[in-house]
């Protein structure tokens, strides 16, 4: 597949398939315990360097290859423990978005793929007929906090942003009861107030605000 004009490729990324979607700025705890996810943990945590998340579409998280979208977001690991049964437990807060240009399957089932960076949101602020969206973050950021103290264990990562449609969509859209499949489609959004006025619609459709 040729390469965009003007692409910022990244090589031979690890990618990690999974049932969720992850957004930049986002918190993805995880637990690792198949050999071929813990190589990639040692080989991100050695270099210092990410791992990309995309969303299944055939298949599951453990035993054989999945499927997944092309777009995905990626990860990079800020802390780590491991049990005593060797199980691995990640804390991950999501940075950029990508698009796979190839994908490769290794021996032992790990994925790898040549990706190009998606460029960042526009910084926006958060239009007045949608700072009804940025109350709402508050209130629910507010209440993560004061349930988990410890930073390192809170499912918000800060700085907090609550000026910027960007952070703010991206953080609605972690929180909301939607399909997989429908946070994968706001995720791709390349606009950020775009996101925001669909998130609008959809909590005044069920009454949220």
């Amino acid at each position: 597949m040729p390469e965009p004009q003007d692409a910022v490729v990244v090589r031979d990324l690890p990618i990690f398939p999974l049932g969720t979607v992850l957004f930049p700025g986002g918190v993805l705890p995880l637990r690792v315990f198949e050999p071929r996810y813990l190589e990639l943990v040692r080989e991100c945590t050695a270099d210092d360097r990410p791992f990309g998340v995309c969303l299944i579409t055939d298949g599951g998280e453990v035993g054989e290859v999945a499927q997944h979208e092309a777009i995905g977001c990626t990860a990079r690991i800020v802390d780590f423990d491991r049990e005593a049964s060797g199980l691995l437990n990640l804390r991950t807060i999501g940075e950029r978005r990508f698009r796979v240009l190839e994908r490769r399957v290794r021996k032992d089932g790990s994925i790898r793929a040549d990706v190009d960076m998606i460029d960042d949101d526009e910084p926006a602020a958060i239009p007045a007929e949608y700072a009804a969206c940025a109350s709402l973050v508050r209130r629910l950021v507010d209440d993560l906090v004061a349930r988990e103290p410890d930073p390192m264990r809170q499912m918000i990562a800060a700085p907090y942003a609550f000026e910027s449609a960007a952070w703010v969509s991206n953080r609605l859209c972690e929180f909301l009861p939607i399909p997989p499949r429908a946070r994968q489609k706001l995720m791709e959004l390349d606009d950020a107030i775009t996101r925001l006025s669909v998130i609008h619609q959809y909590l005044q459709q069920h009454r949220v605000i």
